[in-house]
């Protein structure tokens, strides 16, 4: 998957500047796909290029002018070309769940530190990905089709990281440190 999807996907709910997709990003779509400001600029100046996008200049008092991008029937295409093909499952690559192989030479006390600050990782995303819920699927039968496939996504993202939490408590418990607070 690469960022211009993303992109596109926003653009297509509604035109936006480069600033507010980077937001989107981050605030309804953290779960799925992160960019920085940098990132965002640079795709799409791509898509531009590919007339996948384009955009209006839009007069800002007391600031420079913004640009508005809008997906154009292009970029539609593309899209839908893209959602239409099977994606292949992105390859697990964790660190963490490496260390329990070699876990014999894992200290306790590392394994505890290291274990906290994933587990406050793991709670301010999940505190996170629900305030998301509550403010943009607070009533979800309600929606249209695409509100509600976007809201699996986000349910997807809560139940990971409720996940990670229940399982870092069976870790605790074997590292024998379940009644020490994390």
């Amino acid at each position: 998957m690469s960022l211009r999807y993303a992109l596109l996907s926003c653009l297509n709910e509604s035109p936006a500047t480069g600033y507010d997709l980077t937001q989107t990003l981050k605030e309804r779509m953290g779960n799925v796909w992160n960019s920085s400001h940098q990132q965002t600029y640079r795709e799409l100046s791509k898509l531009l290029g590919e007339a996948c996008v384009t955009f209006e200049d839009v007069h800002q008092s007391g600031k420079p002018d913004a640009k508005v991008y809008s997906i154009t029937a292009q970029g539609k295409e593309i899209l839908k070309e893209w959602v239409n093909t099977p994606s292949p499952r992105p390859k697990t690559r964790d660190p963490l769940l490496l260390k329990l192989f070699a876990g014999e030479f894992w200290e306790d006390d590392n394994a505890l530190e290291e274990l906290s600050v994933h587990r406050n990782h793991w709670r301010a995303t999940l505190e996170k990905y629900l305030a998301i819920e509550a403010r943009y699927f607070s009533e979800p039968d309600g929606l249209p089709r695409h509100y509600r496939l976007q809201y699996l996504a986000l349910k997807r993202g809560i139940q990971v990281n409720r996940s990670w939490l229940s399982w870092s408590e069976e870790l605790m418990d074997v590292l024998g440190s379940s009644t020490k607070p994390l």
